[in-house]
Parts: structure tokens; sequence; C-alpha cells
């Protein structure tokens, strides 16, 4: 089964090993806690706290090996019926009624014959059907209770500021632009998302009051266009500067220098990026030339960017 929403998983079983690379045994609950669970070998402060992996893959195994195997045998804390788990992503929720776990990773790398699991079955399907959760909210979990799944929906902000285009006096394009650049990101990633597109006026305060509902609204990612230059109605850096916590300056200087060593006219752009709360933000020129060339830099780093932000080390 895909992803969707509102999926209902069971679960099969509950396991526990002391040691690193070895299997795990049933238990009657398992206690999940800030480190994951309790007197598990693999608790601790990190993204990887607990394993989850679905009987799905585990009849996959079977089949294909005809080597029968048990719940715990590859090593998963939690063993589910009802979601093909490895198409979950970073960021996908399971909630149950005492519970809630975050997607954290896909896979792992496999250990081969120095794995106990790889000696004991001859392969393993966790390094490619497996997942790793961390704990949002503790409690106890046993075989037999139901998780829901919650697919993550990124929420993406796309505003033009360009005085001529909010009176319909031209058509916008860049903003328009950005949106493919965007639909395009995520569709590859197969990332669920949500894109809103507005043109605005060059106005401090309506940019400012945007920015700010973005903000609060949790959106992942605000990309403006337009208003980057040195005009006297260019004001987007300077508002946008105001309200980051944290810049990426990195990004902008890279594109400046890499479009600028041929066309001198790029290097004016005054374009910033960086972190409002937890939106990631960019403001692009208004020109659809330079918003390509914007978005194929941006969007190299951005899904490690958003792993970042969740305190995931995907290196």
């Amino acid at each position: 089964m895909n992803n969707a929403e509102n999926v209902v998983i069971k679960v099969k079983s509950v396991n526990i090993s002391e040691r690193k690379g070895t299997t795990k045994h049933p238990v009657d609950f398992i206690e999940l806690n800030s480190l994951g669970v309790k007197g598990d070998a693999h608790s601790g402060s990190w993204h990887r706290q607990v394993s989850m992996l679905g009987v799905e893959s585990m009849d996959k195994f079977t089949k294909a090996s005809g080597l029968p195997v048990k719940y715990g045998d590859f090593a998963e804390n939690i063993t589910t019926e009802g979601l093909e788990l490895f198409s979950t992503k970073p960021g996908d929720r399971f909630v149950g009624a005492c519970v809630e776990l975050e997607v954290t990773q896909i896979g792992k790398s496999c250990h081969g014959d120095g794995c106990t699991i790889y000696r004991k079955v001859g392969n393993c399907v966790m390094p490619k059907e497996g997942i790793f959760v961390r704990v949002i909210k503790g409690g106890k979990l046993k075989a037999g209770d139901e998780l829901t799944f919650f697919p993550k929906v990124y929420k993406i902000k796309i505003i033009t500021l360009s005085d001529r285009a909010s009176r319909g006096e031209y058509k916008d394009l860049s903003g328009p632009e950005v949106e493919k650049n965007i639909k395009e990101f995520f569709s590859k990633l197969n990332w669920q998302h949500e894109v809103d597109v507005e043109v605005i006026p060059d106005d401090e305060e309506l940019l400012t009051s945007r920015l700010k509902e973005c903000k609060d609204s949790k959106f992942d990612m605000v990309i403006t266009t337009g208003g980057t230059g040195i005009g006297p109605r260019d004001i987007t850096p300077d508002v946008v500067e105001k309200m980051l916590d944290k810049q990426i300056p990195g990004i902008m200087e890279h594109i400046r220098l890499k479009y600028g060593a041929e066309k001198p006219n790029a290097l004016l752009s005054r374009g910033v990026a960086g972190i409002m709360g937890s939106t990631f933000v960019y403001t692009l020129p208004g020109s659809v030339k330079a918003v390509k060339e914007y978005m194929a830099e941006i969007l190299k780093v951005q899904k490690h960017l958003f792993l970042m932000l969740m305190g995931i080390d995907s290196h």
C-alpha cells in the first residue's frame, strides 16, 4: 500500500534486544520515552531511536528465500501490518492512543556477515525496507494496538513583489516558474506538498505581514521574487533580513559568483536566504531566467536542509 492519509496499521509485535547487531525477542509491551524503547540497545539521543518493519516486507523475504522468520528476527522494535513502511518519508508520523512517532530514516547500511541477523537468516530486509522513527510522545505500546499514519505535507508560499503585476498591468511569470520548479522537486522525492502563490505590491508592511503569517502557520518554505535590486521600491531583502533567525549566506553568494563571472549584472542582486522560525526563506530576482538559475542551485541542497532542520544527520 502506498502513502495515504488516515491509514490505520496494526502492531503485530513489539521486540527488544539488549545488544546491538542481534535479533530482538518479542515482549508483552514496550515503553517508549524520549530516548526510544526503554531497555533496548538502540535507545539514545539520536534520530534512529526505534526501528519498524512491516510484515509485508517479511512475507516478501520468506517467499523469496523460503526461510521462515519470526517477529524481531530483523531487529525491528515494532512489527506492523497494513502499510509498506518503506514508502513513508522523513517527517511522516504514526499516532496511537498513547504514543506518537516521527519517521527519520528509510533503511540503513547493511553490516553483512558481521551481523547476527545476517548470519542467522542469510539476508536482511531492514537495510532496504525497514524504517527508523523517533519518539515525539512516549507511552506503552503492545501487539494489537493501532497506529494512524499521517504523512507530512510540506507547505510552500511563493510571493511575487511587483507594483505593476499587482495592478494587473502585466502577467507575472516569475512566480509560476518558481512553482513549476518546486512541484518538480517534491514530485521527484515523492513528498506531499501544497503551494500557495500570491502577487503583492512592493510594500514593506504587507510583505512583513505575509512573512509573519507564514512563520505562525509553520510554512516550510517561503520564496519571494522581485525587489532584490537597488531601486527605490526594491525592499524585499531588507524586510526579509530583519525577520531571519539564521542566515544562510553561502547559497546566494555562490549563485551571484557563479553567474556574475560571465554576467556582472548578476552581482547586483541583493538576495538573501535563511531561516525564520522553522521556515526557510529565499529572495529571488524577478526575471524568469534568474529564477531558473537560482532554483537550480537552491534545490540541490534543500532536501539536506529540511533534514538538518529536523535534527536528522543525512551525511
